[in-house]
């Protein structure tokens, strides 16, 4: 049985600067960001982590923008789970297919955290409107306590993890979709456990390990850089990400997968 430990305190606690300092890593991956690939138009709905709202992913849709992708965000204000997209998710269901609607095109879904794991849900009540889901630091599998976290969840989104009706939810998004998927994740992660953050690789499934803190992800440049060439993908074309001679970029080696969330025990202490 495989033991998943969630975030040591200290590195919780350091998340702010260290997020900060990450920030400085821009000059150095300038030229890499500024050749990351183009995109081909098609929508793009970016959401936020827990307690954030559009404000927090505002750098990564202006790069992405900036690079030619179609993308915005989810204008459901703050992230408070069930509060902000309903209590079956039906909210954020009716945006997506709002927007497939209106632009005749299949949606990508980017989700940073728990937007990440509500992108992985729709994707799997409605795959016919759903391009690709790119997440990152986003734990979909395992316990829901393996964060340090839970409680505020608890207590802002007004829902129980073991819950019944999230722990559905959190099914849902657990397991291969049908949709191809990229789950970004950083084993310094001082919020939630890396290990429930990526799950088995696949056919058109990975997962793709940077280094930084779990505030600082959605301004991370390794991130933006996989992200935007996630999205370049043409529509029935999509392959794995290729990490090589990006410069200043790091891209730690792949490990392997997490063990399934039925065979993982969670360590409180």
């Amino acid at each position: 049985m495989s033991i998943v430990r969630r975030p040591s305190t200290l590195l919780g606690l350091l998340e702010v600067p260290r997020a900060i300092a990450e920030l400085g890593t821009f000059p150095l991956a300038a030229k890499a960001l500024a050749n990351a690939p183009r995109g081909d138009g098609h929508p793009v709905m970016v959401l936020p982590g827990f307690v954030a709202d559009d404000a927090s992913t505002r750098v990564l849709r202006h790069f992405l923008r900036a690079r030619g992708h179609n993308a915005s965000g989810w204008d459901l204000g703050r992230n408070l789970g069930p509060k902000a997209i309903g209590a079956q998710g039906e909210a954020l269901v009716e945006r997506v297919l709002a927007w497939r609607a209106t632009s005749g095109r299949t949606v990508s879904l980017v989700g940073w955290s728990l937007g990440g794991i509500m992108a992985r849900i729709i994707a799997r009540r409605v795959p016919d409107a759903v391009r690709q889901v790119v997440t990152f630091g986003s734990p979909f599998a395992g316990d829901p306590r393996a964060t340090n976290v839970w409680r505020a969840y608890e207590l802002l989104a007004g829902q129980r993890v073991d819950d019944p009706a999230a722990r559905t939810l959190l099914a849902e998004g657990a397991g291969p979709l049908d949709v191809p998927t990229s789950a970004i994740f950083s084993r310094d992660d001082g919020i939630v456990a890396w290990q429930n953050c990526h799950g088995e690789d696949g056919d058109a499934c990975e997962s793709i390990e940077v280094r930084g803190s779990h505030l600082g992800l959605a301004s991370n440049p390794a991130v933006l850089y996989a992200v935007a060439d996630r999205l370049a993908l043409p529509e029935g074309a999509w392959h794995r990400f290729r990490a090589t001679e990006l410069h200043g970029l790091s891209y730690p080696a792949m490990v392997a997968p997490s063990v399934p969330s039925d065979q993982t025990r969670l360590v409180t202490a």
